[in-house]
């Protein structure tokens, strides 16, 4: 062959110019390396190409320069051919230093979680309760709702059954909160139970939890993830708050201006380096929320329950861990653990607590809503819940209520469906604890 035997012709040929003239070839075979091809199979291809010239009929443009190229151009490539031995043997050589996402997800697999509970008694479990709630509060940093501030009403909506008021809460050094009030067109002789609903991810925010039947896009949004679930709500008698959490709806500013970026992502790492961390931005609102519905004349601070979906699944479970005037909670969408979710190239800076994986995880945080009443909706078609790692964490979530003798008020609504809000054993629940029935 004749890169065998005019390997010495071609090295003399080419000279000391052999590293520039090499320099597409191996940038090219660096391109097709990329794509998944080895540089053998590259050479391979560029001799079989080489050969296929040399048949083509004299007279041909390749034709008049097929000399050139056959040996010329075809030697230049023999003497690349060592060089890319060469990359080829280094890349073997690096095998021990294994890329990112790979680091990662050997972390993930061997994280500490120093705290997971192994109690059995409730004693055990509550003080093991005091501990992990210290080392969360600790790992969220400044989560406190203010304790004064202004209520901007700015509209009021007169609906067939309930009226829809949008405010917005002012208070000094705290961003504004923008929350709908839901409140029953019915007059009640006793102040009513009050529950907070929180959105998940998505461009319209609080919008669609409330049913904004004027917005094609809202109304579109709600019938594919049956969305409404506070207009529901209100409808079945309750006082519903809905606040708008960040980085959506109108919290959001131009997303085009992200340019494809993940929008959680991008406003995590802006607030870390102002020393903000994006969860405990919106636990503050949630908590908010709910000091604001518990001081409205028309609620019993007494009755408070919350609910969501998705993000608004996942903030239910961190308020009500923290925060036990929270009698109820509803989390929909979300029985997955981010031990599991970093395993992938996961983004969502808005569920992100730093270091929480060395001490636990969201079976951790959601044990400590018991002994109270929680009920997980997990939809056998969610793309999000992992079947086994969703297993794996309500064995450690019962752990806590067996240990407190509550095991009957935790409680799966596993259903025929998608990623979206059920109800079917939500309801009966709220009105079980909420409205004083067998509670």
């Amino acid at each position: 062959m004749l890169i065998r035997h005019d390997r010495d012709a071609a090295t003399a040929d080419i000279g000391d110019e052999r590293k520039i003239r090499c320099a597409p070839y191996l940038a090219l075979i660096s391109d097709v390396r990329s794509r998944g091809a080895s540089a053998r199979t590259f050479v391979l291809a560029i001799g079989h190409a080489a050969r296929i010239i040399r048949l083509l009929p004299r007279g041909s443009h390749f034709a008049m320069n097929r000399r050139s190229f056959s040996r010329r151009r075809f030697l230049q490539i023999a003497a690349c051919t060592a060089a890319v031995g060469s990359i080829e043997r280094a890349g073997a050589r690096q095998s021990n230093a294994p890329p990112i996402h790979d680091r990662i997800r050997k972390l993930a697999q061997d994280a500490p979680l120093r705290l997971r509970f192994h109690g059995e008694s409730a004693e055990e479990c509550r003080r093991w309760q005091q501990q992990f709630a210290k080392t969360l509060r600790s790992l969220l940093g400044p989560h406190q709702p203010p304790q004064q501030w202004r209520t901007v009403r700015e509209r009021s909506v007169e609906l067939d059954d309930h009226r829809r008021d949008q405010f917005v809460l002012v208070a000094e050094g705290h961003p504004p909160l923008p929350v709908y009030l839901l409140t029953p067109k019915e007059k009640g002789s006793h102040p009513r139970s009050g529950v907070v609903a929180l959105h998940g991810h998505g461009p319209y925010g609080y919008d669609t939890v409330v049913g904004r039947d004027e917005s094609p896009v809202v109304v579109a949004a709600v019938e594919q993830s049956n969305y409404d679930y506070g207009r529901q709500l209100v409808r079945r008698g309750y006082v519903v708050a809905a606040p708008c959490l960040t980085p959506f709806g109108r919290l959001l500013d131009n997303r085009s201006a992200y340019k494809g970026e993940d929008v959680c992502a991008v406003t995590f790492v802006r607030l870390q380096l102002i020393g903000k961390l994006l969860m405990a931005e919106n636990l503050r609102d949630v908590l908010w929320s709910v000091e604001f519905l518990s001081r409205r004349d028309s609620v019993d601070p007494q009755r408070l329950g919350c609910v969501g979906l998705s993000y608004g699944g996942r903030m239910t479970m961190l308020a009500a861990a923290l925060e036990e005037r929270i009698r109820v909670a509803i989390i929909s969408g979300a029985l997955n653990v981010m031990q599991e979710r970093i395993m992938t190239r996961y983004s969502c800076g808005a569920q992100v607590i730093p270091g929480l994986l060395e001490y636990g995880d969201v079976p951790e945080i959601a044990s400590l809503i018991a002994p109270r009443p929680c009920l997980w909706e997990v939809g056998n078609q969610d793309p999000l819940i992992s079947p086994e790692w969703a297993e794996t964490a309500l064995t450690r979530i019962r752990r806590a209520y067996h240990a407190l003798g509550a095991e009957n008020q935790l409680r799966v609504d596993r259903f025929d469906g998608a990623h979206r809000w059920h109800g079917r054993l939500a309801y009966p629940l709220l009105e079980e604890v909420l409205q004083g029935r067998g509670v």
